[in-house]
């Protein structure tokens, strides 16, 4: 059974940093691009991030380029979003999510795309 278990959200002060992990399991991991998403209550659901099977490729929303970085570790079956200089507009859920392309060095924000999901993690940034 395929699963996925984000964590490393919390609360932190504008400015700041955390770093979200994803967990996978029960599935073939490194066939597999993994996408952050998030959602803030009452808007829709925001593609963040994205880093293709191999980890050759990444993609970020415009509002995050600069201040996360997504990364992999495909032995450790660990995909990373270091979130850097934080802002009140990041405070959403955050969800990582599999999606297998026909290649390794693809990943996209479209979340319909994505099969496989996570339960979420809690990002708040307030002072």
């Amino acid at each position: 059974q395929s699963q996925l278990v984000e964590s490393g959200g919390g609360l932190v002060q504008p400015g700041g940093s955390l770093r979200l992990s994803c967990a996978a399991s029960g599935f073939r991991f490194n066939y597999y691009a993994i996408g952050w998403f998030r959602q803030a209550p009452g808007k829709e659901r925001e593609g963040v991030s994205c880093i293709s099977s191999s980890g050759v490729s990444t993609t970020y929303t415009e509002s995050v380029k600069g201040r996360f970085t997504v990364s992999r570790d495909n032995a450790k079956e660990m995909v990373y979003l270091e979130m850097n200089n934080l802002q009140a507009e990041d405070t959403a859920a955050y969800y990582c999510a599999a999606r297998r392309y026909r290649n390794d060095y693809e990943c996209r924000l479209s979340s319909d795309e994505y099969d496989h999901w996570g339960q979420g993690t809690q990002v708040t940034v307030s002072s």
